[in-house]
């Protein structure tokens, strides 16, 4: 029996909800995550859309056993995708991995399967308007399963194909952040896209696929604390504020810095509720629960260009030139705060992450599947980032921030994570996230042969105010912001802010 979704695009009918296993089954084993894995557990989601195919009359059924063919032959090498999270308890030992019995958060890998979904809908994907703009809408192009709030059996891959009236396809994907970060995310799904067989011809020669390696070695925690994190919390848990500092090989402190930064800001954050709850007898509101403004803002080639020459005047011809990332972080950075109005006394605070594969001493191995992003951090009064720093001061600390992360922050940042609390982040108007997803050009992979996406389109987060800088599909060199906001009239100021 069909599911029917209504929504103002028509509705989407799903037909058929298969577990897929791996083609060949893996010895079950438990696999120890690291606390960059543990952060956030909760399912990713990308729909890409797919609406100029050479064969229009394509059938959903051949996609969708074309696509499960695929992930079948996927899931032998990338196992842990068909494994579920759960609570390794210290005192059981009745499993042949003891020593992973950590009482934390790790991967049983048992071969429970993914989920991937056949589904259709009437509406046409030309009738779906700009596809870079989130739209409710996409939300029913994922399928959404039902699990205990404990994640314990929560599928940490699922899949939705998609056929439209116009005879183009979506593909939905969700896959747990506990299992992947993007760059193992892109080499998953490009490994399932080459696996599988949609158009493509008998002759076609087989491409060369990433081999994952999904132990995580040098970045599970030194520390002996035997945290019990909590499966509920779902989303980026607090580090403690007793906790700052680990130790070189010469016994000397090393700070992680966004940890500290962070702890500053709630400490301020803090006591600014606190006075406000002192003036008023009505209970301060959870800004939280406000409704989300998801918003994408394309940066051409040219425009990017026009920021550069406008910003970076004064750099002396060839010295070493700043990045477009550093660049667009800098005006990202200085466009939000003044949206938000902040006054100028507050301190804000900048963070974004940096792959530490090679920044590891001895690097990360080449095909490492795990979490290997940390969060750099610079912070400074909402004064001196708006009044007293030009923007190439910022740019430079920004580059300072991002060369600062080596191994021994990288193990400061666990070690920290290791003794962290079991609540979850709260909203921070001062607090600033970036994530470059630029060298990760989802829209490349070819899930139909011989066919790039018309657009990868990234679902809401649980983190929503976090910025994604991703790679144009309709412009070489241009970059596309998704960022989201709470209110309509803090977007429209940003929106000025940020078009200049």
């Amino acid at each position: 029996m069909a599911t029917p979704h209504d929504q103002n695009n028509g509705t989407v009918s799903i037909s058929r909800v298969v577990c897929v296993h791996p083609k060949i089954e893996q010895p079950h084993r438990v696999l120890s995550l690291s606390n960059l894995d543990r952060q956030c557990p909760r399912l990713m989601q990308l729909v890409f859309f797919y609406n100029n195919l050479m064969k229009n009359d394509l059938s959903l059924n051949s996609v969708f056993n074309g696509l499960k063919i695929g992930l079948e032959e996927t899931l032998i090498l990338w196992y842990p995708g068909a494994g579920r999270l759960m609570m390794m308890n210290p005192n059981n030992n009745n499993n042949n991995n003891n020593n992973q019995s950590d009482g934390k958060l790790n991967l049983w890998c048992n071969n429970e399967g993914a989920i991937l979904v056949e589904a259709e809908t009437k509406a046409r994907i030309s009738k779906l308007g700009d596809l870079s703009q989130y739209n409710e809408f996409f939300e029913k192009l994922v399928y959404k399963p039902d699990f205990d709030p404990n994640f314990s059996n929560m599928p940490l891959i699922v899949a939705q194909v998609t056929k439209f009236g116009c005879g183009g396809y979506s593909i939905g994907i969700g896959t747990s952040h506990s299992l992947f970060d993007g760059p193992a995310t892109y080499d998953f799904l490009y490994a399932w896209a080459s696996n599988s067989e949609i158009m493509k011809a008998i002759t076609a020669k087989p491409l060369e696929l990433p081999k994952p390696v999904h132990e995580r070695g040098i970045l599970l925690s030194s520390g002996n604390n035997n945290n019990h994190q909590e499966l509920s919390k779902g989303c980026m848990n607090l580090p403690s504020s007793s906790n700052f500092y680990a130790h070189d090989d010469h016994n000397q402190p090393i700070r992680a810095m966004a940890v500290q930064h962070l702890y500053q800001l709630i400490m301020q954050a803090t006591a600014e509720a606190t006075l406000l709850q002192s003036r008023s007898d009505e209970p301060s509101e959870n800004n939280y629960q406000k409704k989300w403004v998801l918003k994408t803002y394309h940066l051409s080639a040219a425009m990017i260009d026009n920021l550069k020459r406008k910003y970076l005047s004064s750099i002396k011809r060839g010295s070493l030139p700043f990045s477009t990332f550093e660049v667009l972080t800098a005006h990202l950075w200085k466009a939000r705060t003044k949206a938000l109005g902040l006054s100028k006394e507050k301190v804000v605070c900048l963070q974004f992450a940096v792959d530490t594969r090679n920044k590891m001493v001895p690097p990360l191995p080449k095909g490492f599947s795990g979490n290997a992003y940390v969060l750099a951090s610079l912070m400074m009064s909402v004064s001196q980032l708006l009044d007293h720093s030009s923007h190439e001061l910022i740019i430079e600390k920004i580059r300072e921030a991002k060369n600062a992360v080596n191994h021994s922050y990288v193990k400061s940042y666990i070690d920290a994570l290791e003794l962290g609390s079991n609540n979850s982040l709260p909203p921070l108007k001062e607090l600033t996230l970036v994530s470059d997803w630029t060298r990760m050009p989802f829209h490349n992979i070819e899930f139909f042969h011989g066919r790039k996406a018309a657009y990868a389109s990234p679902l809401a987060t649980p983190v929503p105010q976090v910025a994604y800088f991703m790679q144009s599909p309709f412009d070489v060199g241009g970059v596309d912001l998704r960022i989201g906001f709470q209110d309509g009239i803090t977007l429209s100021a940003f929106t000025q802010c940020f078009l200049i």
